[in-house]
């Protein structure tokens, strides 16, 4: 068909198909720009940086694009690879020739013992003519510090006046188990500090000369995490008592949805203004996941602005809402490259609250003092933001799809929470110092990938939990979880609140001052 056949014939039919066009192209357009966001926005998060600094001259940084072309080799390509070949053992009922346990627990020769002499309390000051060693009884535990050791509790069986007595073994943590306190403090540490999968772990004892089952240590975190549920229980408590609440969330998969796929749920994480920080699982992102413990918390609840924090809210009016400040700067840092003139003047008077609060540390203002300082310095300029953001959005004259509208129209809803931190010095401006607490978890994503059950994902919330409170008490997490897993069945159940990081770090300090003052 030639072009002739195609051109309208008259004027008014010619401007009708120009100006359809005309929209076409507009969406055609606005549909390009938004699939280049989407473009840039996975260009940016495998090659760019993940840091929302603005740099304001990066053409001189020297700094090379991870995607260009790299310099061509000189040395010649490696044609072949040998690979060691894989030998299947198989499984049999015969023992190991280097099998040194005397208690079930194998191991060869190459692992470390320690013997620690047990005698009978009823032998001691007698002389040896007063009794006869007959026998001689053994009980190990696994152990763990900087690397495996067997710890061999030597219990002879002796003859004092035709009556045989013997010492019992000590106490382990489960009963009738080779696991001591110190092996199961350093498996949940490797994985929920480090992010050492149990996987690893079992090959790293294998290569140690340790030869156990595998799902032994599923097992044991699995029965560890039962007993310290109160004292996760007890954070739970002391969290909900806060004055201020920081709470985000963050996805994990747990749990077969169907056949050949993970179940997506949500790990809430909650940080108190004692600090202690709380991961609570849940198989859904709805309001009903933490309902029934936010409705206990009465204070100030800082978010991002996901939705349900305001139905949350809402429903609950003893709750004050307050917003995250960098969630909104995010927004204008995101659309910078689309409008940079607007969102460069956004992301300044961003800028200018975060050097107050800068300020206000490097002072120590705390109380009055902070608020007085923030009265002073911040309102002002958040008050010109505000006001700034209200006319660009209504004479900017922008498409609804603009990254600087949906940005500005994202911190516009959002004003009345982002200026509650203005009234209240104990408010943070941000919730930053929550997603460091919540970074371990995508990190051990990374490395653990999932959780086969709901189950699985509960041990996680626990021991994150501990570990999370540990690190920001200042206590080394692994002499407490050996601790309080070598005395949690003679504690008193009305006393687990005194087994949180917080009040166990509080009552080994209070130890050492009257020691030093004694």
């Amino acid at each position: 068909m030639s072009s002739e056949a195609i051109l309208p014939t008259d004027l008014t039919t010619a401007h009708a198909v120009i100006n359809e066009l005309a929209l076409k192209n507009e969406e055609l357009v606005v549909k390009n720009q938004e699939l280049e966001q989407r473009l840039d926005w996975f260009h940016r998060q495998i090659f760019g940086e993940r840091s929302e600094k603005v740099i304001k001259d990066s053409a001189n940084s020297g700094q090379l694009w991870l995607g260009g072309m790299a310099p061509e080799s000189t040395e010649p390509e490696e044609l072949s690879v040998t690979i060691k070949g894989y030998v299947r053992n198989r499984k049999g009922k015969q023992a190991l020739e280097d099998d040194c346990g005397e208690s079930g627990l194998r191991f060869d020769s190459t692992v470390p013992v320690q013997e620690i002499p047990c005698p009978p309390a009823e032998i001691k000051g007698l002389s040896p003519e007063e009794y006869e060693v007959i026998d001689t009884k053994y009980t190990e535990r696994l152990c763990q510090r900087s690397s495996y050791y067997v710890k061999r509790y030597v219990r002879p069986v002796v003859k004092i006046k035709g009556k045989l007595t013997n010492e019992p073994a000590p106490a382990s943590v489960f009963e009738r188990s080779y696991a001591d306190a110190t092996l199961l403090a350093g498996m949940a540490v490797d994985k929920f500090q480090y992010y050492l999968p149990l996987y690893r772990q079992h090959q790293r004892m294998t290569q140690s000369g340790i030869m156990i089952a595998r799902g032994n240590l599923t097992h044991w975190m699995h029965k560890a995490a039962g007993l310290l549920e109160p004292i996760y229980n007890a954070v739970l408590g002391s969290v909900l008592t806060s004055q201020v609440l920081s709470m985000d969330e963050t996805p994990l998969k747990a749990g077969l949805e169907k056949k050949g796929k993970l179940h997506r749920g949500y790990v809430w994480v909650l940080y108190g203004d004692k600090d202690e920080v709380l991961f609570l699982y849940s198989p859904t992102r709805a309001m009903s996941a933490v309902e029934p413990h936010i409705k206990q918390f009465c204070g100030t609840l800082i978010t991002d602005g996901y939705t349900v924090y305001d139905k949350i809210c809402a429903t609950y009016g003893k709750i004050i809402h307050a917003l995250c400040w960098a969630h909104t700067r995010r927004e204008f840092f995101e659309a910078l490259k689309y409008e940079p003139v607007r969102c460069e003047k956004a992301l300044e008077h961003i800028g200018k609250l975060y050097a107050e609060e800068a300020r206000i540390r490097e002072l120590k203002l705390t109380g009055e003092k902070k608020l007085l300082h923030r009265i002073e310095h911040e309102r002002s300029e958040v008050d010109l933001f505000f006001d700034w953001l209200k006319v660009e959005a209504r004479a900017g004259a922008l498409l609804p799809s603009n990254r600087f509208q949906k940005a500005a129209a994202y911190a516009l809803q959002r004003e009345q929470g982002l200026r509650v931190y203005l009234a209240d010095p104990n408010v943070p401006i941000d919730t930053n110092h929550l997603e460091r607490e919540i970074r371990p978890l995508p990190m051990g994503r990374k490395n653990w990938l999932f959780c086969w059950t709901e189950v699985g994902a509960d041990v996680v919330a626990i021991f994150q939990t501990l570990i999370g409170c540990c690190k920001l008490q200042g206590v080394n997490p692994f002499d407490y979880l050996v601790d309080v897993l070598s005395r949690l069945d003679s504690h008193p159940a009305a006393l687990v609140s005194q087994l949180t990081p917080r009040e166990w770090a509080k009552n080994r300090a209070d130890a050492v001052t009257q020691i030093q003052t004694a």
